[in-house]
């Protein structure tokens, strides 16, 4: 947790952007792998912790703007949790510590909310994700389950997005410290990686770490010599020589701030010829774009110019062909690049988008496009101080959408599908850091990761 003062600004920030009502944030509950006790790990709904910091199951809180009161709704623990559990602080004590006085029995919490509701006042809620919620929301608000979702606050989660956007300096210490366990994670399977090995064990591995810093992984693990698979979470292929291993995986600390960093390396000691130049494409085009990235420019801007940088790195290999600003609007390079340059990055791995990717990456802003590729860009708004983002270009051989767009001879214009069919086994390159938005650029987060072919070689022979 941070200082209690952090959550009571934050929760008067948020109330200053409503006008009235009551604002309800849930916490998760505890979700059963088999049976009762036998639990998930638990994860803390992640604006729950933003508002309220208290990370343990059972919790609401309830922000009353025109009575100007907050209470945290849950449950004392019994003896017979005691006895499992051992001693811990009383919920009164724990919601101090996030600055909130009053605590209420939970099963209070649904009289408070009808009460409110037969007085014609306003409960905004965030759309939930968990099903526990949704039954909740459902139950006491006379909301069918179906439509909970589509009933969710837009004012709320507006307000929600232009303040998390936002990263503090404390909470950039924590996404450092993430993305440094993170860069330990990416070094070990550089360095454990060998011929013969399965990719679990590679996977075990990097998990290990970042358990062992006493976090967990912040999204199930990509790890795989199939890369052309975006999100492939399969660890069961061995480790052969002339093989690519593409591991996006990262760490979440224990205050929930996650690491995302996406790293490309040879099964054997050093890239082949081939490997090399699609590797440098990516590398010269993830650079680039990490340049680029300052206040006041669009991510979609930065998006499309690494759709160039791609373009014409394909080109010279006689992969594309024709004008590249033509088939860069036309969506061609999306058979090789086919999503988008990347998304905010907070507490959940794709911040906050469990409340609408578009309210988070588009804002009022933009449009969605429907174009192939370009449609699967999470974040295209203006860029400003504070946010945190993922830079994650990368260049595919996906055998099915070659197929079927040579079929369909789909931007026959823009590629030569002779050539295209001779990498079709390549799978894929993909390399992504963490960079942070400041008032004079930005500033990429943690501490180096390899990534140039000489650095990255290295570290296979290290």
């Amino acid at each position: 947790m941070f200082d209690k003062n952090t959550y009571i600004e934050r929760r008067h920030r948020l109330q200053a952007q409503l006008d009235s009502g009551l604002i309800l944030l849930m916490g998760n509950h505890e979700s059963p792998m088999n049976f009762t006790d036998n639990a998930y790990r638990f994860r803390q709904d992640s604006h729950f912790l933003y508002f309220f910091g208290l990370d343990s199951p059972g919790l609401a809180g309830l922000i009353d703007i025109d009575e100007q009161t907050t209470t945290i709704f849950g449950d004392e623990l019994t003896l017979d949790h005691i006895v499992w559990m051992g001693p811990q602080p009383t919920l009164a004590e724990r919601a101090r510590r996030t600055g909130v006085n009053d605590t209420t029995p939970y099963g209070e919490l649904e009289g408070k909310l009808r009460e409110a509701l037969n007085k014609g006042r306003t409960v905004h809620f965030l759309p939930p994700y968990r099903a526990e919620n949704r039954i909740l929301l459902s139950q006491w608000m006379d909301i069918p389950i179906n439509s909970v979702k589509s009933r969710a606050s837009a004012s709320l989660i507006k307000a929600v997005v232009s303040l998390v956007s936002i990263k503090s300096p404390e909470e950039v210490v924590e996404m450092e410290k993430a993305v440094n366990i993170t860069r330990a994670m990416h070094l070990a399977a550089m360095r454990r990686a060998r011929p013969g090995i399965l990719e679990a064990e590679l996977a075990g591995i990097v998990e290990g770490i970042a358990l062992a810093a006493n976090g967990q992984l912040a999204y199930p693990a990509i790890l795989t010599v199939n890369g052309q698979t975006l999100h492939n979470h399969y660890h069961g292929n061995t480790l052969k020589e002339g093989q690519l291993v593409l591991g996006d995986f990262g760490a979440e600390t224990s205050t929930h701030y996650a690491g995302d960093i996406t790293r490309t390396f040879p099964v054997s000691k050093t890239f082949n010829t081939r490997q090399k130049e699609i590797y440098k494409i990516v590398l010269d085009t993830e650079v680039a774009c990490i340049e680029a990235l300052r206040p006041g420019i669009t991510y979609k801007e930065v998006h499309l110019d690494a759709a160039r940088t791609i373009t014409e790195g394909l080109k010279a290999l006689g992969l594309m062909k024709g004008d590249t600003e033509e088939a860069v609007q036309a969506g061609a390079h999306a058979l090789f690049f086919p999503h988008g340059l990347g998304h905010m990055l907070g507490m959940d791995v794709h911040d906050m988008e469990g409340l609408g990717e578009d309210y988070v990456g588009y804002g009022d802003e933009l449009e969605r496009s429907s174009q192939f590729g370009l449609k699967s860009l999470r974040l295209a708004r203006t860029l400003k101080p504070g946010f945190v983002l993922t830079v994650e270009p990368g260049i595919y051989f996906i055998p099915e959408l070659i197929d079927r767009w040579q079929e369909e001879r789909k931007h026959w214009e823009f590629i030569n599908y002779e050539k295209v069919q001779q990498y079709r086994n390549f799978s894929g390159v993909r390399i992504e850091d963490n960079v942070l938005i400041t008032e004079a650029g930005h500033q990429v987060l943690g501490k180096p990761i390899p990534k140039t072919i000489k650095e990255v070689e290295a570290e296979r022979q290290a």
